[in-house]
């Protein structure tokens, strides 16, 4: 039977007392992953200002969500992510160029879903939440016992893909674990204006599924109650709806401007509760961190940051006909025609003579003599 929802979100940062206990080794490990993250959050919205990133949709601040769900998770199971959760597609040990290459916005995808468990970075609302409860449906069927992570924001709870995917998720007992990110915000309509349910986590009542609210901000908190989730699901349970309230401290991307929808007051107080310095204030009242591993930590980030940086530096290596690559196992007819068609332009505009650009890589222009080169 589906029981309401807690209204005030678990918290263990603030007292582990009376808790399942969480290793040592997985707290500083999640702590370790609290530091890149934050990091590489800030190199991508750098790389994002100096154009080398199309768009960059920041989690500063949401990192808990990302970082401590991930590490829920088993080898078998499964993540379906949303556009602003390429930090969760990092932990997962996808390589961070290939995780940011839809964002460079110059190719359809970066990584082998299958190899990863990691489904494409999904650019529309919710569409992955239904994915994920077909794959965790078919998952079930087959016996296999994984568990399906579909993350959201919470404007996708306002889409109708959001509400058929928990239908057939609780329906069919899909193993699959519906973490929304609570940032406050979609885009720039605040969650007052979305909804008219007391806390999203009580949307899981009408699907038969049980629910938990959970604070965003506090990674092991996180790592806890997605791991309880997941547990359940993998032993046939079914699914579980999180709701992890967090704030979103940057823009919508960086081309937004949040200034215009929220005050500096209001950034402040959630910058109070930035879940890096939580973590690490936790583990040095404990005894588990020490100066010298912070520095190293800090250090593995800025390493891995300076790495980034540079593998971006490179100019990427572009195909104009690899646009027609991986749309369909078979391309259609109409594909075939476009994709010629594209090719006899490319090679209309390679003639000498013709006022093109620069030769794609690959697709080398003829050389032209003296004569060509000026007329």
């Amino acid at each position: 039977m589906t029981t309401l929802p807690h209204e005030e979100p678990l918290t263990l940062l603030d007292d582990l007392a009376g808790t399942e206990p969480i290793a040592t080794s997985v707290l500083l490990d999640l702590y370790r992953r609290l530091v890149l993250g934050r990091r590489f959050n800030q190199q991508a919205t750098a790389l994002a200002r100096q154009g080398r990133l199309a768009v960059y949709p920041s989690t500063l601040g949401q990192e808990a969500c990302q970082v401590g769900a991930v590490l829920a998770l088993k080898d078998q199971d499964w993540l379906f992510p949303t556009y602003r959760d390429a930090l969760s597609v990092l932990m997962r040990g996808v390589d961070p160029v290939e995780v940011l290459t839809l964002l460079r916005g110059n190719w359809h995808h970066g990584y082998d879903p299958h190899a990863h468990r990691v489904a494409p970075l999904a650019t529309p609302l919710a569409t992955q939440t239904a994915h994920a409860a077909g794959l965790g449906r078919a998952a079930r069927l087959r016996g296999e016992p994984l568990a399906v992570l579909a993350m959201l924001g919470d404007g996708a709870t306002s889409e109708g893909d959001f509400h058929e995917a928990m239908n057939l998720a609780a329906l069919s007992r899909s193993p699959v674990v519906f973490l929304v990110q609570n940032n406050g915000f979609a885009i720039s309509v605040p969650i007052g204006r979305q909804t008219a349910a007391p806390t999203l986590a009580h949307k899981a009542i009408g699907y038969g599924m049980p629910a938990a609210r959970v604070d965003g901000n506090d990674v092991a908190a996180i790592y806890q109650t997605v791991r309880t989730a997941a547990d359940r699901a993998r032993r046939g349970g079914g699914p579980t709806l999180v709701e992890a309230l967090t704030y979103r401290v940057d823009g919508h991307t960086n081309a937004d401007d949040a200034t215009r929808y929220r005050a500096d007051e209001e950034v402040d107080v959630w910058l109070r509760r930035d879940p890096v310095d939580r973590m690490e204030k936790h583990l040095r009242a404990r005894g588990l961190l020490d100066a010298a591993t912070t520095t190293e930590f800090r250090a593995q980030a800025e390493q891995a940051a300076g790495e980034l940086r540079a593998r971006f530096s490179a100019a990427p290596q572009i195909d104009p006909l690899s646009l027609f690559d991986h749309v369909y196992t078979r391309p259609t007819p109409q594909l075939r025609e476009q994709r010629a068609l594209l090719a006899r332009e490319l090679d209309t505009a390679h003639k000498p003579g013709h006022p093109g650009g620069p030769p794609w890589p690959g697709r080398p222009r003829k050389q032209r003599t003296p004569r060509e080169a000026t007329a």
